[in-house]
């Protein structure tokens, strides 16, 4: 996501920061290819102008221009305005969802038919019973969550939702295309009440486009729900559509929020900048990917970062801290700091940790510069393939095998080959790789971090992932 953005926006700052000094021509060439930057990502024209002319007046303001470093003054003059932007200017738990009602604290799902309102709901439902959200900056402890689909009209609406609702292991109350959305979610609510839940999720019909039916219908569940969130789902790829969109929504309905979805498959990213400033909702949540674990809380200081290239660690050490096994990791760091002999069935429970963590793309556009580059070179679902395809290997092998490589010749080779489907070269690969990390675990011991960090720099190069897998270009 924001790619295109990205590269044009940190060639720009990497540029202004080498600024000793800030003229009236290096601010205005700076402020012209921010613009077509912009402009380029789909970024709503009044969005552009504004941002630009708030730019333009705190850089020329006293603060930057007596600064020892104008460059660096400058960058940050736009990060921060970045941040204002999409929602910084909100307060600091704007972009949270509120909870704070009697139970069950009711969240109605609006949008457009095709936006991933249903995908959403499911992913939204885990997020709570897994208690992977915050309240007031703390994290609020798992919900029990029943979801319910209020859609009538669309074929195997009801159905879907009720397999997602068993993807992620929440409740899902039962509903009939024959009843009325009305009937619906009064009869979901009176079970939610009686069965004590924490939170009820609505999903609402959605249309092609908008129309006065689909309006009425959806002020009428919200006046019988009284819903604390009303969440608007808008699918990012719409570009302009999609705050057009957003803007009808918001002035039929009293929105909370706004859920961008599929920004994994839109490059640009300027919906993300412009539905905050046309609604005056705060951007709520993205969804970063199809898997049922693709919907992230959206910080928009965190996103100002890595849209300029700065990267977004925080969020990166949240992702891996709530789905990797910290015992296993601290486990495993005991075993390679004692000086046990590090095996590829070692290798294959951390491939087994990494696939826990996500997509590859969206850890690595998380990392600041070259990193972050690097996942824009994935193509989508590369690395998770190039994953499968090591594991493939490793288990194709004998337990002996996995213990000793070394004893892997080209008999051998042949027959890994064979079983995982794959040709000899990438098994191959794939020891060089073990081999080349095993180099790494005993610098690690040894204690010489300089030579560790020259060996990751090295496998770096095999596609941005160093050891899991050789992610990338295929040689």
């Amino acid at each position: 996501m924001f790619d295109n953005l990205t590269n044009r926006l940190s060639k720009i700052m990497q540029t202004m920061r080498g600024e000793a000094r800030l003229t009236e021509s290096n601010t205005k060439d700076m402020l012209r290819e921010v613009r077509m930057a912009l402009i380029e990502a789909d970024v709503a024209l009044p969005v552009v102008r504004d941002f630009i002319e708030r730019v333009k007046s705190k850089a020329m303001g006293q603060e930057v221009a007596t600064s020892l470093n104008p460059g660096q003054a400058l960058v940050g003059v736009v990060h921060k305005e970045l941040t204002a932007l999409m929602g910084g200017d909100l307060g600091e738990f704007a972009a949270e969802l509120s909870l704070a009602t009697q139970p069950p604290a009711v969240i109605l799902m609006a949008g457009l038919q095709g936006a991933g309102k249903t995908t959403t709901t499911g992913k939204l439902a885990k997020l709570l019973s897994t208690g992977q959200l915050k309240q007031q900056g703390r994290k609020i402890n798992p919900k029990k969550v029943l979801v319910v689909s209020a859609d009538v009209y669309r074929p195997a609406a009801i159905e879907q939702l009720k397999t997602v609702a068993a993807q992620v292991g929440v409740d899902f109350f039962p509903s009939d295309p024959n009843q009325k959305p009305q009937d619906i979610a009064l009869s979901a609510l009176d079970h939610a009440k009686r069965h004590f839940y924490d939170v009820l999720i609505v999903d609402t019909a959605g249309r092609l486009g908008i129309d006065e039916a689909m309006m009425k219908e959806i002020a009428e569940l919200h006046q019988l729900l009284k819903p604390i969130e009303t969440l608007f789902v808008v699918d990012a790829m719409q570009g302009q559509d999609a705050v057009n969109v957003a803007k009808a929504f918001s002035e039929a309905l009293p929105l909370t929020g706004v859920v961008l979805t599929k920004l994994d498959g839109d490059a640009r990213g300027g919906a993300a900048l412009s539905v905050r400033y046309i609604t005056g909702k705060p951007l709520k949540f993205i969804g970063v990917s199809e898997k049922i674990d693709g919907l992230e809380p959206f910080h928009p200081e965190r996103m100002a970062q890595r849209v300029l290239g700065m990267g977004d660690i925080v969020s990166l050490v949240e992702q891996v801290q709530s789905n990797i096994d910290m015992a296993e990791a601290e486990k495993m760091a005991k075993k390679i700091k004692s000086g046990d002999r590090f095996d590829l069935n070692d290798f294959l429970e951390q491939l087994q940790q990494v696939k826990k963590m996500g997509s590859m793309s969206s850890l690595l556009e998380k990392l600041p510069g070259q990193f972050a580059q690097a996942a824009a070179q994935l193509k989508e679902g590369e690395a998770e393939k190039q994953l499968r395809r090591t594991e493939g290997i490793i288990r194709s092998m004998t337990p002996l095998e996995r213990r000793k490589p070394e004893i892997i010749n080209g008999k051998r080779k042949q027959r890994i080959a064979k079983g995982s489907g794959v040709p000899v070269q990438e098994v191959n690969r794939l020891l060089k790789q073990f081999d080349q990390m095993q180099g790494m675990m005993k610098q690690f011991k040894k204690g010489g971090m300089g030579k560790l960090m020259r060996g990751m720099n090295a496998l770096r190069g095999m596609g941005g992932m160093g050891g899991f897998g050789g992610f990338g270009k295929r040689r």
